[in-house]
């Protein structure tokens, strides 16, 4: 039972952590249009999010945890023209964020299939300790 334990232990450490990383892509897509407020201004910065290995020394299992949320500042801040926004240089550009929203949809899919399968493993552990229930019974 104890490794029944430790699997659902694993996968609901891992449903947390894609969770959070679910959250930081959600919070990027909804910020990647906002431009910056004025022409010294930086916009919304991408954000992205690392994991790290965690012992549990109570359970001797290794668990996924957040490690950081950091700003991606290694993408410069594509310039649009929009010459009549407050935020606009003399030349008439504004600082958009460095989000592509097409690479936080891959990466929300991928954290979703994340997501499932870990779920999937929590589903199939409780199908066995229901099955082992069931037979201690008989």
């Amino acid at each position: 039972m104890d490794a029944l334990y430790g699997s659902l232990n694993i996968s609901a450490h891992g449903m947390k952590a894609q969770g959070e990383r679910m959250r930081v892509i959600t919070e990027n897509i909804a910020n990647a249009e906002s431009a910056a407020g004025t022409p010294n201004e930086n916009p919304y910065t991408r954000k992205y999010i690392t994991f790290k290995n965690e012992m549990d020394r109570n359970m001797g299992l290794r668990l996924v945890e957040v490690d950081k949320i950091e700003a991606d500042t290694e993408k410069e801040f594509p310039l649009k023209y929009m010459p009549d926004h407050p935020g606009a240089d003399e030349n008439g550009y504004v600082k958009m964020p460095n989000v592509n929203t097409l690479i936080e949809t891959m990466d929300m899919r991928e954290a979703t299939r994340s997501y499932e399968a870990n779920l999937g493993m929590i589903e199939q552990a409780r199908s066995m300790a229901m099955r082992t229930i069931d037979i201690l019974r008989a």
